[in-house]
């Protein structure tokens, strides 16, 4: 039996969660190329009245580091 090879396809599903205007209409992850993606989809309105969905895709490596302190030495001595 061979694995089902996910390049390049992707899946949306409703989003049951959605508490404000700004979380996605639709959620679900894409694999473009073979990197993998978190996808987002608002439904919208045009000016003209036609519907369609704006889309929104962030790296799933993104959501996965955490959050780095930066600290830096700081010296105030002024070398003059």
């Amino acid at each position: 039996m061979t694995d089902y090879d996910n390049t390049n396809t992707g899946a949306l599903f409703r989003n049951d969660d959605k508490e404000t205007e700004k979380h996605p209409d639709y959620r679900g992850s894409i694999n473009v190329n073979g990197s993998e993606f978190w996808l987002s989809a608002w439904i919208k309105t045009s000016k003209k009245g036609a519907k369609y969905m704006a889309l929104a895709v962030k790296p799933k490596a993104d959501t996965a580091k955490p959050k780095q302190n930066i600290r830096h030495d700081l010296n105030d001595q002024v070398p003059f």
